[in-house]
């Protein structure tokens, strides 16, 4: 009967340390993400110095990622596929895409609910313009 007794002791010991571990872990790359997250900047690109092509860009800042493929033709953004999005809550910022290619700028706002990931997005798409310029 003892030992039973400290066989449970020791696995709750285990279990609590492991998510302690877990945790903590959990609380570090949650800060980590909220640091990246907030030093993004997306600049202006000039799409009279983009070649005509498709071009693949990505941005990972840990919870929420993007990868993209843009096709530019004729200095303009003719296509926008999300080939990739990491995210939990911000699906929305999906659309984001159709506003960047109708205002051919990456300076659209970002969707309310999904700021991160809008962000995101765009700082994909940004590298992949960036990626066919002269």
């Amino acid at each position: 009967m003892v030992n039973v007794k400290k066989i449970i002791i020791i696995a709750i010991c285990v279990a609590a340390f492991s998510g302690g571990i877990f945790g903590a872990n959990y609380l570090i790359s949650l800060h980590k993400y909220k640091k990246i997250v907030s030093e993004i900047n997306i600049n202006s690109i000039d799409l009279s110095k983009v070649h005509d092509g498709t071009y693949t860009g990505s941005y990972d800042a840990i919870f929420v990622g993007a990868e993209v493929e843009v096709t530019v033709k004729n200095n303009k953004i003719t296509d926008i596929k999300l080939l990739n999005h990491k995210t939990e809550r911000g699906k929305p910022a999906e659309v984001i895409v159709d506003d960047v290619k109708e205002k051919q700028s990456l300076q659209v706002d970002a969707i309310s609910g999904a700021t991160n990931s809008s962000k995101v997005i765009l700082k994909a798409i940004e590298n992949a313009l960036e990626s066919g310029m002269v």
